[in-house]
């Protein structure tokens, strides 16, 4: 087994494809367990059929899918914030319009330019085997920037996630807050766009996180389990689905999962170990 990952680490493309998947994996997680505590878990899927929507303009008028799909996916983000802070539609329906929206735009468009193609179908269920150099850095980039803006931001972030109301009361400015975080959501999520595709960008900034938080230890001991079981997840799927021949999104998703279901079964049995000593010790 180890001789057949220090084999495959000799491939140029898998040595590109681990690094842009660690970056991306860090940087959904991240970003990831600030949407989970906040409730906002499905707002990554739906800035990512936002992206799906400026993926499609991008092809249609020949410009960088990437760039297109940032701008209105960031767009997108901007808007349903403010949306959100100067109507009372709840949030989760906000989510249901940005992410039926780009869903639309992008189906409308893709007919416009003759229909589905191998290009659109790699930003849809990802390419992390595929990525080039120039692809490896600019995600190393965007990456870079957006976790130097969360440790930046780190404190302000987390009372906010925590409790939006009192930090408000204490002074932070909670509105160009969100603006600037539904912003950085975006980039995270164009970032995870070439590893696990649009259709899957939200298992990897959800489940990551909902299995650290099974663990009940605090806010940095979270973070931290859910970076390690998105970077091994994230690993593993690559060099299993490059040794298998198997789809490397659907792979790396289908790691989580797993990781996710032990540590429930182990949270379970815990619990019924816990209850069965305390239930010994009353009798």
């Amino acid at each position: 087994m180890i001789a057949m990952v220090f084999e495959i680490l000799e491939f140029g493309f898998m040595q590109r494809a681990l690094i842009a998947g660690v970056a991306v994996a860090i940087t959904a997680s991240v970003i990831g367990l600030f949407l989970v505590l906040r409730r906002n878990s499905l707002f990554g899927d739906a800035l990512s059929h936002v992206a799906f929507g400026g993926i499609a303009l991008g092809l249609f008028v020949n410009v960088y899918p990437l760039w297109t799909g940032l701008v209105l996916s960031v767009l997108g983000a901007l808007g349903i914030t403010k949306l959100r802070q100067s109507t009372k539609i709840p949030a989760d329906a906000t989510v249901a319009i940005l992410l039926s929206s780009g869903l639309a735009l992008g189906t409308i468009l893709v007919s416009l330019s003759g229909g589905w193609t191998l290009n659109l179908f790699s930003f849809l269920f990802g390419s992390i085997l595929l990525v080039s150099i120039n692809d490896t850095l600019t995600i190393l980039a965007m990456a870079g920037i957006i976790l130097a803006l969360v440790i930046l931001l780190y404190r302000k972030l987390m009372y906010m996630a925590f409790d939006e109301e009192q930090a408000k009361v204490s002074g932070l400015p909670i509105s160009n807050l969100n603006y600037l975080f539904v912003v950085l959501a975006g980039l995270a999520v164009i970032v995870s766009m070439r590893l696990v595709g649009i259709l899957l960008v939200s298992s990897l900034i959800v489940i990551p996180n909902v299995t650290a938080l099974l663990f009940g230890k605090g806010f940095k001991k979270t973070a931290l389990i859910s970076v390690g079981i998105s970077i091994f997840s994230v690993i593993t799927g690559i060099i299993v689905s490059f040794a298998s021949n198997l789809a490397p999104s659907g792979t790396i998703v289908v790691v989580l999962i797993a990781v996710f279901l032990v540590t429930l079964a182990a949270r379970f049995s815990a619990k019924k170990q816990a209850a069965e000593k305390l239930e010994e010790a009353r009798s």
